[in-house]
């Protein structure tokens, strides 16, 4: 019997299949099937009970996100990066889930000083930016050309923004990212495959948060020279160092440390070190 797939399983199929290949071949295939074999699927890391002690009020009436980020919606977005969670020791893993859900919940967070449960309980609280300063389109870039009329303002939970993200983020998971940008906003699934594409991606000269997080990083010269040191803060470098880092005390860069610490505490892991980008120059 046939089996029928939409456009982005599709793609999850394309890429899992290139994955596997690609590793069974290589000489670090050894190393691959080892982890995998031995490794726990990401349903079992985080459970739908730690997912729902992690966002305590995502589908309170307050947040205009509502419903929107179901445990199904990003377990099954998470299948299409096989290796998101899954390299290294287990502590490695939840170390990296942690932070994952740590950086989407800054991006979202409804939270405040005073919130029940405390201000790093309200991440996934948003699906969208709400009062966008502009419609996020760089004319100069000609590779992904924005389309008239199109925003590319902040949606889903890293809340993926500009027309060059949003048009190389479609290519990969397999929807118009330059004229549908709206469907971020509109499909969880697709919404949390944008965050792990962004996690998962390198872009240089930045690496990808997910080899940060995995202890893959090799640093440049340059970043040396810039003191981007392996940990938390230089993922929240890649995201939006541009504004928040190299500047003492910066309360996003907080928010993001707060999250990480309470998430790290739940998961039962330490956070390792460098959690902040104070002293490090952005990209």
């Amino acid at each position: 019997m046939a089996i029928s797939v939409s456009p982005s399983q599709s793609h999850c199929l394309t890429f899992l299949t290139f994955t596997f290949f690609f590793f069974f071949f290589s000489s670090s295939s050894t190393t691959f099937l080892s982890n995998a074999s031995k490794g726990l699927p990401i349903s079992s890391i985080i459970t739908k009970e730690l997912f729902d002690a992690i966002f305590l009020h995502k589908d309170d009436t307050a947040c205009p996100a509502k419903n929107f980020y179901p445990y199904d919606s990003f377990i099954q977005a998470s299948k299409c990066f096989p290796k998101f969670g899954a390299i290294g020791s287990l502590l490695t893993r939840k170390r990296e889930i942690a932070a994952f859900l740590a950086q989407i919940s800054h991006e979202t967070t409804g939270g405040w000083p005073t919130a029940p449960d405390g201000p790093y309980a309200w991440g996934l609280c948003f699906k969208e930016e709400v009062t966008p300063q502009s419609n996020y389109c760089d004319s100069t870039n000609t590779e992904w050309p924005c389309y008239p009329g199109k925003s590319y303002k902040g949606r889903g939970p890293i809340q993926l923004s500009w027309n060059f993200n949003y048009g190389p983020a479609g290519k990969a998971l397999g929807f118009d990212g330059l004229r549908n940008p709206e469907i971020v906003a509109n499909s969880s699934v697709i919404a949390f495959k944008t965050a792990l594409w962004f996690w998962m991606t390198e872009q240089k000269p930045k690496p990808s948060c997910h080899n940060v997080m995995v202890g893959r990083y090799v640093p440049t010269k340059a970043d040396v020279a810039a003191n981007r040191t392996a940990g938390f803060g230089l993922v929240t470098n890649i995201i939006n160092g541009g504004l928040e880092c190299g500047i003492a005390g910066d309360g996003r860069v907080n928010d993001r440390v707060g999250y990480f610490q309470r998430y790290a505490k739940l998961f039962n892991v330490d956070t390792g070190p460098n959690l902040d980008c104070e002293n490090q120059k952005p990209y």
